[in-house]
């Protein structure tokens, strides 16, 4: 560093950006004595490694200190900027460094960004030891990372920083700048949850906060107005998509109206389609309410057209009522056992015919052939029942919807448990 880049203002984040890997905070679990990543900077010998976590929680800065730590050179690339002709001149110079004995640390940053192509890139160099890769990624590697490369790579959970983790980077802050931050407690708890996690977040916040210099500290309200409130880190297409609508799909299935509806307002104000919500919640009543209430699938139908007549915001209120409803409706997934039940014995029976008698016979010959003999008139029958076998000839009876002691599915029950009487009958008089 030079004399002029040394006399440079720096960041409030970059100032406290940790030297040692004990300084990091909120990720002991990968980088304290027993954790993975601690014994291999013990033993010495470090691993290629996928490190994925959310943003601002020190994905970067580890990978520069295990670099420190390995006496690797330390080679940052953003997926976002670089391409292929990029990677191609980090791995040559990463060849001429092994030629006399140094290795290279290849960081790159937002990984799940390189197509597979760029991907398959870096498995020779990987492999034989070139380069020693250290992947970060927001977005599970599991969807993102192509198999090859995993297999490659260890790949560490990082935390999302905690209200300890991210107290303990405020308290750093004033020390470096010899004074408490401008807020009062209430907002100092106001601005750790704005942060969400965040730890380069908060700094950029703490630090905007140094350079106004209220002259008395700020209240919540004050704090609000002052730092612009972030987007809750939500990606429509990824893992937050799915872990949001399962955090739903299950808050509902378990009868928890509240933490439902909690989801359903994370989902919305992270951008996710409406219409997207409206299908999902469809499929919702009939997989998890069936039968038990019929009108969970009339009032999930009313809410999502509901809303594409109103949109945003008035329609969100239809679905908003939609969870309420789902979500305080009696449970029952018979019907949806029941249809799994059936096309597995659909698939298992193959091609059986029906029996005759319950085939229409338009033409003569299929008079003669049996068609419709012996079929009797529901409606003709004795308590409207004939109890007749509508499975194919020679197949036993199957026993697929077992409906619940709960909601309507009470009163199917007993009118099915009528019918096996009746049936019972019928056969002992046959």
């Amino acid at each position: 560093m030079s004399l002029f880049e040394a006399q440079a203002p720096r960041p409030l984040a970059d100032r406290l950006r940790p030297r040692t890997l004990d300084e990091v905070v909120g990720q002991a679990h990968l980088l304290g004595p027993d954790g993975p990543i601690g014994l291999m900077v013990k033993r010495g010998k470090l691993a290629s490694m996928i490190l994925w976590g959310p943003p601002g929680c020190g994905k970067t800065t580890i990978a520069r200190l295990l670099a420190e730590h390995g006496g690797l050179e330390f080679e940052p690339l953003s997926a976002v900027f670089s391409g292929v002709a990029d990677l191609r001149k980090v791995f040559e110079r990463a060849k001429e460094r092994r030629a006399v004995g140094r290795g290279t640390l290849l960081f790159v940053d937002e990984i799940h960004r390189f197509n597979r192509a760029q991907q398959d890139a870096f498995l020779p160099y990987v492999e034989d030891g070139t380069v020693t890769l250290i992947g970060a990624t927001t977005e599970n590697p599991s969807f993102e990372l192509n198999g090859a490369l995993l297999s490659r790579c260890q790949v560490y959970v990082l935390n999302r920083l905690d209200d300890r983790a991210l107290e303990e980077m405020l308290a750093k802050a004033e020390q470096v700048e010899g004074r408490a931050l401008p807020v009062d407690g209430e907002a100092r708890a106001t601005l750790k949850a704005l942060a969400d996690g965040d730890g380069r977040y908060l700094l950029n916040m703490a630090e905007m906060l140094f350079q106004l210099a209220p002259k008395t500290p700020l209240d919540v309200k004050a704090l609000v107005q002052t730092v612009q409130r972030r987007m809750p880190l939500y990606d429509k297409a990824q893992e937050g998509h799915y872990n949001l609508i399962s955090a739903l799909h299950k808050s509902l299935r378990g009868s928890d109206t509240d933490a439902a509806l909690y989801w359903l307002a994370r989902m919305l104000a992270g951008g996710e389609d409406p219409l997207y919500i409206a299908r999902r919640l469809a499929r919702f009543a009939v997989e998890d309410i069936g039968l038990a209430d019929p009108q969970a699938l009339v009032q999930a139908l009313a809410a999502w057209d509901l809303y594409e007549r109103l949109g945003s915001p008035e329609g969100e209120l239809g679905l908003a009522q939609l969870v309420i409803y789902l979500g305080t409706a009696p449970k029952s997934n018979a019907a949806y056992v029941a249809f799994g039940k059936a096309r597995r014995l659909a698939k298992e029976t193959g091609s059986l015919m029906p029996p005759k008698h319950i085939l229409n016979a338009p033409t003569r010959l299929m008079k003669e052939l049996g068609y419709g003999a012996g079929y009797e008139y529901d409606h003709d029958a004795e308590e409207g029942f004939s109890g007749q076998s509508y499975f194919p000839d020679g197949m036993a009876r199957a026993k697929l919807y077992q409906p619940v002691e709960r909601g309507f599915e009470r009163d199917i029950q007993k009118r099915l448990e009528y019918w096996d009487k009746l049936r019972q009958k019928r056969r002992e008089e046959g």
